[in-house]
């Protein structure tokens, strides 16, 4: 049987510090598993009961804990339904899908569906941002209302914007030096400040224990996009060597019919978001 893990003990560390992160949330939380015919798929359920139902997918190669501790700001408003992506760490199965095709769409209005629901409000970031895209193609009926934050999918930087991670990351898996691995992370985040224990930790273990995910969900086709109707905000960082903004804006402007566009001045694809910038957030998602 393929694994997404480089051995049974990588596994186990990672989803160790899955549930140590998990015990940290300041709130009740619950496991959820639903059937799709991709393969089982668990969600942590966790915030607000009474909130406004919310699906919520994280980055690649990263997992739902990691996300939820980055997002504590959701959980007083929204009844939240954080997923594990299908074929990245986590609990949910180890099916690896294509980021070129619709698979990831027709995988999330699947998880929707199962869920009970027959639309919901998405939020989602960089690779998770990317499958909500696709959703959006491939089931537009069932996103009521999304923000995409730093996402794939719209408008896609060449594959050598990110060779710069390269050579660190080869240099930290030989000498397993810290500095090689702050290193490999620094073209995402530009400053280290801006890299906090939380996200070293979850990329340290998927780094070390997984097999990385290199290809990001491809760009949507903008015919299909633009038969979506959910209001959408897409936020995009000025020095995203991945989904730069200078591409991102006015692709998203472009073909996303409801769109509300959102410039993160000065900042790289891992970032901090202001308070007023996490307002922002929830007064889009709450209306």
């Amino acid at each position: 049987m393929k694994t997404i893990y480089k051995s049974p003990e990588a596994k186990h560390a990672i989803l160790e510090l899955y549930d140590k992160q998990l015990a940290r949330l300041d709130c009740a939380w619950e496991d959820r598993f639903v059937d799709t015919s991709f393969g089982t798929t668990h969600l942590i359920v966790a915030g607000n009961p009474q909130g406004i139902p919310l699906l919520v997918f994280h980055g690649g190669n990263a997992t739902t804990a990691y996300n939820l501790l980055a997002c504590p700001y959701l959980l007083e408003d929204f009844c939240v339904y954080a997923v594990d992506t299908i074929g990245h760490p986590g609990m949910s199965a180890e099916t690896c899908l294509s980021p070129s095709n619709d698979d990831y769409g027709v995988w999330a209005a699947e998880v929707i569906g199962a869920l009970g629901f027959e639309s919901m409000r998405c939020f989602a970031g960089s690779f998770g941002a990317g499958i909500v895209a696709k959703l959006m193609c491939a089931a537009p009926q069932r996103v009521e209302r999304a923000v995409l934050c730093v996402p794939s999918g719209i408008k896609n930087a060449p594959a050598w914007h990110s060779m710069s991670m390269m050579a660190p990351m080869i240099a930290y898996w030989l000498t397993r030096k810290e500095s090689w691995f702050v290193k490999t992370i620094l073209p995402m985040s530009i400053t280290e400040e801006a890299i906090d224990t939380d996200t070293l930790e979850t990329a340290r273990a998927s780094i070390d224990g997984s097999k990385i995910k290199v290809g990001m969900p491809s760009d949507v086709d903008p015919e299909r996009m633009g038969k979506c109707q959910a209001e959408t905000l897409v936020m995009a960082a000025e020095r995203d060597c991945l989904f730069p903004a200078s591409g991102v804006i006015p692709q998203a402007e472009h073909i996303i019919p409801h769109c509300t566009t959102y410039l993160l001045r000065d900042r790289g694809h891992i970032h901090r978001l202001t308070e007023d910038e996490k307002s922002m957030i929830l007064e889009f998602l709450k209306k």
